[in-house]
């Protein structure tokens, strides 16, 4: 038997290994935040009376790293190493993450 190509309808979905198609929304619109996202592990870390080299090694995570996300300097964190703060410090995502909203009227 003979194989025809079917046509793909054009709001199907791309197959497998093929990039997405392109959002409709401008570069500048994809990044405009209008919060900032803050990590408080300074705060917890004092009320837990723990230093930044013991949960580090506590948890299994470069000093830098930790500093790079306490210092606010992260552009983005992994869920595994989240879960694996909150584990440690006995708290909840949200009481490592702070959200603030911009000012600036965006």
């Amino acid at each position: 038997m003979a194989r025809t190509a079917r046509a793909r309808a054009p709001d199907a979905r791309p197959f497998a290994g093929q990039p997405p198609e392109p959002s409709q929304d401008s570069p500048e619109q994809e990044n405009k935040v209008s919060a900032s996202i803050t990590i408080r592990l300074d705060e917890i870390l004092a009320e837990r009376g723990m230093t930044l080299t013991e949960l580090s090694e506590r948890v299994g995570i470069t000093v830098v790293n930790l500093s790079v996300l306490k210092n606010g300097r992260a552009r983005a964190i992994r869920f595994s190493t989240l879960a694996a703060l909150c584990a440690e410090l006995g708290c909840q995502p949200g009481d490592l993450l702070s959200c603030q909203p911009d000012r600036s009227g965006a």
